[in-house]
Parts: C-alpha cells; sequence; structure tokens
C-alpha cells in the first residue's frame, strides 16, 4: 500500500523563472532578480531554512525539547532575551506548559514574530506601493505598505498590528506597531506587548535566499531592543496548500500542560 502527500499534485510544474544549473536543478545562487523599478524583487514562496528553526543544543537543559527561532528565541538571541522579571516569570510558566496556550494551539492568528518564523510557507506578493505575505498556516495574511504613508497613532490593536516599508538601498526596512496585547513571540512563551515595536530588515542576497533580521522593541516586556535574525530558502516545485487549523482539531483538549 502507498499513500502521496496533497502537495504533490504540483510537483510535476515547473516553477517560472528559475535559473538553471547545467544538470537542470535550480540554481539558487544566481543573482537575486529586480523589480521593473530596479529595486530587489522579494516575490516567490518562502519557508525558514533548517538552520532558522532547529538547533542541535537542547533548550535550557530540558533534554528532548527543540529550539529555534519559533521555538526559543531566549536559546537563539545572543545572550539571551532581556525580559523584565514579570516577562520572565510568564515564560517560565509557559515553558514548563510546553506552550499549551499559545495562540498557535487554538488555532489563532501567530502574529508577527511566529509567523515569521513558523515552518510552514508563505507566499510574497510585491508591487511598487505594496507588499503582501500570504502565509498556508490557517491562511492568513499580512499587509505592509511602500506608498510613504505613517504608521497609524492610535491603532486598533491587530495580530498582526500596522506596517509600512521603505527602501534603504537593496534592504526593505519595515516598521511595525498597533500589536493587540498578550501576543506570544515564540512557541515556549517570551511575551509581547501592546507596547512592542517590531523593525525587519528584508534582504535578497541570492536568487534562493532571504535574510531577515528583526529588532524588537518592547519596554514593557523587555529592559532593552534585542534582534534575532532568521534566514529563509526559496520553495519551488510546490504551491500553498488550504490548512485549516480549526478543521477537525482534536489537540486542544489533551494540552494539559504540566
Amino acid at each position: 500500500m502507498l499513500s502521496f502527500p496533497v502537495w504533490a499534485q504540483w510537483a510535476a510544474y515547473p516553477a517560472p523563472g528559475v535559473p538553471k544549473l547545467p544538470d537542470g536543478s535550480p540554481n539558487y545562487a544566481a543573482p537575486a532578480p529586480k523589480t521593473p523599478d530596479n529595486k530587489p524583487d522579494f516575490s516567490g514562496l518562502w519557508a525558514p531554512s533548517r538552520r532558522s528553526v532547529v538547533n542541535s543544543q537542547e533548550g535550557q537543559g530540558v533534554p528532548g525539547r527543540p529550539t529555534g527561532p519559533f521555538w526559543d528565541l531566549n536559546a537563539v538571541v545572543p545572550g539571551g532575551l532581556p525580559y523584565q522579571p514579570w516577562a520572565k516569570q510568564l515564560r517560565d510558566k509557559r515553558w514548563t506548559d510546553f506552550g499549551k496556550d499559545n495562540p498557535d494551539v487554538g488555532c489563532y492568528p501567530l502574529g508577527i514574530l511566529q509567523d515569521l518564523t513558523h515552518q510552514f510557507p508563505r507566499r510574497v506578493l510585491q508591487s511598487p506601493s505594496y507588499l503582501a505575505l500570504l502565509m498556508e498556516r490557517n491562511f492568513s495574511f499580512r499587509q505592509i505598505f511602500l506608498d510613504g504613508r505613517p504608521l497609524p497613532e492610535d491603532p486598533n490593536p491587530a495580530w498582526n498590528g500596522y506596517s509600512t516599508g521603505h527602501w534603504d538601498g537593496d534592504v526593505l526596512v519595515v516598521e511595525s506597531n498597533g500589536l493587540r496585547d498578550g501576543l506570544w513571540a515564540d512557541y515556549l512563551g517570551s511575551p509581547l506587548t501592546d507596547q512592542a515595536k517590531i523593525t525587519e530588515r528584508f534582504r535578497r542576497p541570492d536568487f534562493g535566499t532571504m535574510e531577515v533580521t528583526v529588532t524588537v522593541n518592547d519596554p514593557k516586556a523587555y529592559t532593552k531592543p534585542w534582534t534575532v535574525k532568521l534566514t529563509w530558502q526559496l520553495v519551488t516545485g510546490t504551491e500553498l496548500m488550504e490548512y485549516i487549523c480549526i478543521e477537525n482539531e482534536k489537540d486542544v483538549s489533551h494540552m494539559v500542560g504540566k
């Protein structure tokens, strides 16, 4: 008996515009493409590289727990996260409970940081005045305005906040505010509050790589700003598929924590 993954239905259709090596395989080291207005073109289907989501070290001396930005930012940010005392206490409780109350468990939106690091792919759609990220996880989206508008001064709190971007050479600098209180920065519970301001720097050094540097300034939860560097890899030969977390959900009742 054989079974085939659903995503294989797209695997035979070649992605257009992918440079090839002599053997016909994708040349991910080729130069990054440009838009008609000579800006770096970030369009494509992207997923965190293996280096961005898995760390060989065991987190906090607990055997068997995965680390990496999606799971545990405290284990990958140099020097660890500079928690305020209450934030450290909350994070430790969430860690002990194996992240059972993470929005991801309840099929809620994840917010900017968990979306950036989630293992599921996301598609980037880019125009001169607008950039959108379509997340496979729960078919959610995020919009980044490139038309020069300022961030809202009194925004209605939102899961993904409000984002505007501008170009610094070949780097897209994105600034976000207006996050709702109580968000999780990673799966094991580092908190984000409604005071957080997030700055992302997107750079595509070659055809197959996206570098994302994220700086979080949240004085309510942390004593100083902190930065994490992520790497995405271009995904070819497949497409976004429907993934609706709440459909046939049977996990939450078994998430009992400690």
